[in-house]
Protein backbone atom coordinates (compact mmCIF):
# COMPACT_ATOMS: atom_id res chain seq x y z
CA UNK A 1 0.00 0.00 0.00
CA UNK A 2 1.41 3.45 -0.87
CA UNK A 3 2.57 5.47 2.13
CA UNK A 4 0.07 8.30 1.52
CA UNK A 5 -2.82 5.85 1.97
CA UNK A 6 -1.50 4.93 5.40
CA UNK A 7 -1.14 8.50 6.62
CA UNK A 8 -4.24 10.13 8.14
CA UNK A 9 -5.44 13.39 6.64
CA UNK A 10 -6.34 15.82 9.43
CA UNK A 11 -9.30 18.15 8.88
CA UNK A 12 -10.87 20.76 11.16
CA UNK A 13 -13.96 22.97 11.12
CA UNK A 14 -13.86 26.11 13.23
CA UNK A 15 -16.14 29.14 13.55
CA UNK A 16 -13.64 31.82 14.57
CA UNK A 17 -16.25 34.49 15.45
CA UNK A 18 -14.52 37.27 13.48
CA UNK A 19 -11.34 36.51 15.46
CA UNK A 20 -13.11 38.10 18.43
CA UNK A 21 -12.53 36.17 21.62
CA UNK A 22 -14.63 35.63 24.69
CA UNK A 23 -12.64 38.44 26.29
CA UNK A 24 -13.95 40.74 23.50
CA UNK A 25 -10.47 41.19 22.05
CA UNK A 26 -9.99 40.79 18.29
CA UNK A 27 -6.81 38.81 17.80
CA UNK A 28 -6.30 36.71 14.63
CA UNK A 29 -2.94 35.61 16.01
CA UNK A 30 -4.75 33.55 18.66
CA UNK A 31 -6.62 31.73 15.90
CA UNK A 32 -3.24 30.98 14.34
CA UNK A 33 -1.94 29.58 17.63
CA UNK A 34 -5.00 27.34 18.07
CA UNK A 35 -4.76 25.99 14.53
CA UNK A 36 -0.98 25.60 14.60
CA UNK A 37 -1.32 23.29 17.59
CA UNK A 38 -3.95 21.22 15.76
CA UNK A 39 -1.65 20.92 12.71
CA UNK A 40 -4.46 20.12 10.26
CA UNK A 41 -4.03 19.56 6.52
CA UNK A 42 -7.41 21.06 5.62
CA UNK A 43 -9.11 23.81 7.63
CA UNK A 44 -12.69 25.07 7.15
CA UNK A 45 -13.32 28.42 8.85
CA UNK A 46 -16.53 30.38 9.25
CA UNK A 47 -17.11 34.04 10.18
CA UNK A 48 -13.83 35.20 8.68
CA UNK A 49 -12.99 38.85 7.89
CA UNK A 50 -11.22 39.30 4.57
CA UNK A 51 -9.91 42.21 2.54
CA UNK A 52 -11.39 45.66 2.97
CA UNK A 53 -10.69 49.39 2.94
CA UNK A 54 -8.82 49.45 6.25
CA UNK A 55 -6.20 47.00 5.01
CA UNK A 56 -6.85 44.63 7.92
CA UNK A 57 -7.50 41.15 6.53
CA UNK A 58 -7.70 38.46 9.18
CA UNK A 59 -7.42 35.62 6.71
CA UNK A 60 -4.22 36.96 5.20
CA UNK A 61 -2.71 37.05 8.69
CA UNK A 62 -4.02 33.55 9.49
CA UNK A 63 -2.86 32.05 6.19
CA UNK A 64 0.58 33.61 6.52
CA UNK A 65 0.87 32.54 10.15
CA UNK A 66 0.09 28.93 9.26
CA UNK A 67 2.00 28.92 5.97
CA UNK A 68 -1.07 27.53 4.17
CA UNK A 69 -2.78 28.46 0.94
CA UNK A 70 -6.40 29.58 1.19
CA UNK A 71 -9.51 30.52 -0.77
CA UNK A 72 -12.38 32.64 0.51
CA UNK A 73 -16.10 32.64 -0.26
CA UNK A 74 -17.45 36.01 0.85
CA UNK A 75 -21.14 35.88 1.73
CA UNK A 76 -21.51 39.61 2.46
CA UNK A 77 -19.72 42.79 3.41
CA UNK A 78 -18.95 43.65 7.03
CA UNK A 79 -17.93 47.29 7.48
CA UNK A 80 -16.62 47.24 3.93
CA UNK A 81 -14.65 44.00 4.38
CA UNK A 82 -15.31 40.64 2.81
CA UNK A 83 -16.95 38.30 5.31
CA UNK A 84 -17.68 34.61 5.01
CA UNK A 85 -16.10 31.16 4.75
CA UNK A 86 -12.49 30.17 4.12
CA UNK A 87 -10.77 26.87 3.35
CA UNK A 88 -7.05 26.60 4.04
CA UNK A 89 -5.11 23.63 2.74
CA UNK A 90 -1.65 22.14 2.41
CA UNK A 91 -2.77 20.69 -0.94
CA UNK A 92 -3.29 22.45 -4.28
CA UNK A 93 -6.77 23.78 -5.07
CA UNK A 94 -7.95 22.59 -8.47
CA UNK A 95 -11.44 24.13 -8.36
CA UNK A 96 -13.31 26.65 -6.23
CA UNK A 97 -17.04 27.41 -6.36
CA UNK A 98 -19.53 29.37 -4.28
CA UNK A 99 -23.30 28.86 -4.02
CA UNK A 100 -25.72 31.39 -2.57
CA UNK A 101 -27.79 30.06 0.35
CA UNK A 102 -29.41 33.39 1.27
CA UNK A 103 -33.10 33.31 2.12
CA UNK A 104 -35.41 36.32 1.87
CA UNK A 105 -34.35 39.17 4.16
CA UNK A 106 -32.14 37.06 6.42
CA UNK A 107 -28.38 37.53 6.60
CA UNK A 108 -26.58 36.43 3.44
CA UNK A 109 -25.13 32.92 3.60
CA UNK A 110 -23.17 30.77 1.17
CA UNK A 111 -21.85 27.28 0.56
CA UNK A 112 -18.19 27.07 -0.38
CA UNK A 113 -16.85 24.15 -2.39
CA UNK A 114 -13.12 23.58 -2.75
CA UNK A 115 -11.69 20.67 -4.75
CA UNK A 116 -8.23 19.65 -3.58
CA UNK A 117 -5.59 17.49 -5.23
CA UNK A 118 -4.56 15.13 -2.44
CA UNK A 119 -1.72 12.95 -3.72
CA UNK A 120 -3.35 12.70 -7.16
CA UNK A 121 -6.89 12.19 -5.85
CA UNK A 122 -9.56 14.88 -5.89
CA UNK A 123 -11.20 15.58 -2.53
CA UNK A 124 -14.33 17.76 -2.55
CA UNK A 125 -14.55 19.95 0.57
CA UNK A 126 -17.80 21.80 1.32
CA UNK A 127 -17.68 24.58 3.91
CA UNK A 128 -20.98 25.95 5.19
CA UNK A 129 -22.46 28.31 7.77
CA UNK A 130 -26.25 28.05 7.92
CA UNK A 131 -28.73 30.59 9.28
CA UNK A 132 -30.33 30.85 12.70
CA UNK A 133 -34.03 30.89 11.72
CA UNK A 134 -35.94 27.61 11.31
CA UNK A 135 -37.59 28.43 7.96
CA UNK A 136 -34.31 29.84 6.69
CA UNK A 137 -32.43 26.64 7.53
CA UNK A 138 -35.18 24.52 5.98
CA UNK A 139 -34.59 26.23 2.64
CA UNK A 140 -30.80 26.08 3.05
CA UNK A 141 -30.85 22.40 4.03
CA UNK A 142 -32.77 21.43 0.91
CA UNK A 143 -30.46 23.44 -1.35
CA UNK A 144 -27.36 22.16 0.42
CA UNK A 145 -28.44 18.53 0.12
CA UNK A 146 -29.16 19.00 -3.60
CA UNK A 147 -25.79 20.61 -4.30
CA UNK A 148 -23.78 18.05 -2.34
CA UNK A 149 -25.63 15.09 -3.86
CA UNK A 150 -24.96 16.24 -7.44
CA UNK A 151 -24.12 12.97 -9.23
CA UNK A 152 -21.85 14.80 -11.67
CA UNK A 153 -19.43 15.52 -8.83
CA UNK A 154 -17.74 12.20 -8.19
CA UNK A 155 -15.14 11.18 -5.65
CA UNK A 156 -14.88 11.56 -1.88
CA UNK A 157 -16.74 14.47 -0.30
CA UNK A 158 -16.54 16.17 3.08
CA UNK A 159 -19.19 18.64 4.28
CA UNK A 160 -18.33 20.57 7.43
CA UNK A 161 -19.11 23.81 9.18
CA UNK A 162 -21.48 25.55 11.55
CA UNK A 163 -24.99 24.23 10.90
CA UNK A 164 -26.68 26.32 13.61
CA UNK A 165 -29.05 23.45 14.32
CA UNK A 166 -29.65 23.34 18.06
CA UNK A 167 -31.34 19.95 17.86
CA UNK A 168 -31.76 17.31 15.18
CA UNK A 169 -33.91 18.81 12.43
CA UNK A 170 -34.37 18.90 8.67
CA UNK A 171 -30.70 19.64 7.91
CA UNK A 172 -29.54 16.60 9.86
CA UNK A 173 -32.25 14.42 8.34
CA UNK A 174 -31.57 15.45 4.74
CA UNK A 175 -27.80 15.24 4.91
CA UNK A 176 -27.85 11.97 6.85
CA UNK A 177 -30.00 10.44 4.09
CA UNK A 178 -27.35 11.31 1.47
CA UNK A 179 -24.08 11.29 3.43
CA UNK A 180 -22.50 9.60 6.42
CA UNK A 181 -22.61 11.66 9.60
CA UNK A 182 -19.64 11.82 11.91
CA UNK A 183 -21.24 10.57 15.12
CA UNK A 184 -19.22 12.21 17.86
CA UNK A 185 -20.75 10.00 20.52
CA UNK A 186 -18.69 7.07 19.18
CA UNK A 187 -15.45 8.95 19.74
CA UNK A 188 -15.99 11.57 22.44
CA UNK A 189 -17.64 11.81 25.83
CA UNK A 190 -17.94 15.57 25.32
CA UNK A 191 -19.33 16.58 21.94
CA UNK A 192 -20.85 20.03 22.45
CA UNK A 193 -19.03 22.84 20.65
CA UNK A 194 -20.97 26.00 21.56
CA UNK A 195 -20.61 28.21 23.50
CA UNK A 196 -16.96 27.45 24.17
CA UNK A 197 -16.76 28.26 27.90
CA UNK A 198 -19.78 26.17 28.86
CA UNK A 199 -20.84 24.18 25.77
CA UNK A 200 -24.55 23.39 25.67
CA UNK A 201 -25.15 22.37 22.05
CA UNK A 202 -23.46 20.64 19.14
CA UNK A 203 -23.64 23.13 16.23
CA UNK A 204 -20.52 22.11 14.31
CA UNK A 205 -20.74 18.97 12.20
CA UNK A 206 -18.82 16.88 9.69
CA UNK A 207 -20.47 14.72 7.02
CA UNK A 208 -18.66 12.59 4.45
CA UNK A 209 -19.18 10.29 1.49
CA UNK A 210 -17.12 8.10 -0.80
CA UNK A 211 -13.90 6.21 -0.13
CA UNK A 212 -13.18 7.82 3.24
CA UNK A 213 -12.38 6.23 6.59
CA UNK A 214 -12.58 8.01 9.95
CA UNK A 215 -9.49 7.31 12.03
CA UNK A 216 -10.11 9.55 15.01
CA UNK A 217 -11.99 12.62 16.27
CA UNK A 218 -10.99 15.37 18.68
CA UNK A 219 -12.78 18.37 20.18
CA UNK A 220 -10.11 20.92 21.07
CA UNK A 221 -10.95 22.31 24.48
CA UNK A 222 -8.00 23.97 26.19
CA UNK A 223 -7.20 27.29 27.81
CA UNK A 224 -6.42 29.01 24.51
CA UNK A 225 -9.36 27.66 22.48
CA UNK A 226 -11.78 28.55 25.27
CA UNK A 227 -10.95 32.24 24.95
CA UNK A 228 -10.20 32.54 21.21
CA UNK A 229 -13.76 32.06 19.89
CA UNK A 230 -17.28 31.23 21.06
CA UNK A 231 -16.98 27.89 19.21
CA UNK A 232 -14.53 25.03 19.75
CA UNK A 233 -12.57 23.46 16.85
CA UNK A 234 -13.85 20.06 15.72
CA UNK A 235 -11.04 17.86 14.34
CA UNK A 236 -11.14 14.58 12.45
CA UNK A 237 -8.38 12.31 11.15
CA UNK A 238 -9.41 10.53 7.97
CA UNK A 239 -7.99 8.33 5.23
CA UNK A 240 -8.87 8.57 1.57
Amino acid sequence: MPQDLQTPLRIVTYNIHRSRGMDRRTRPERVVDVLRAINADVVALQEVIGAGPSGTSHIEAIGAGLGMGWVMASARRLRGHQFGNVVLSRFPTVHHAQHDLSWKSCEERCLQRVDLNVHGRVLHVYNVHLGTAILERRYQAQRLATLVADRHITGPKIVMGDFNEWMKGLTTTLLSSKLKSLELGKYLTRRRTYPGFFPLVHLDHIYYDGALEIVGVELVRNRLSLVTSDHLPLVADIRI
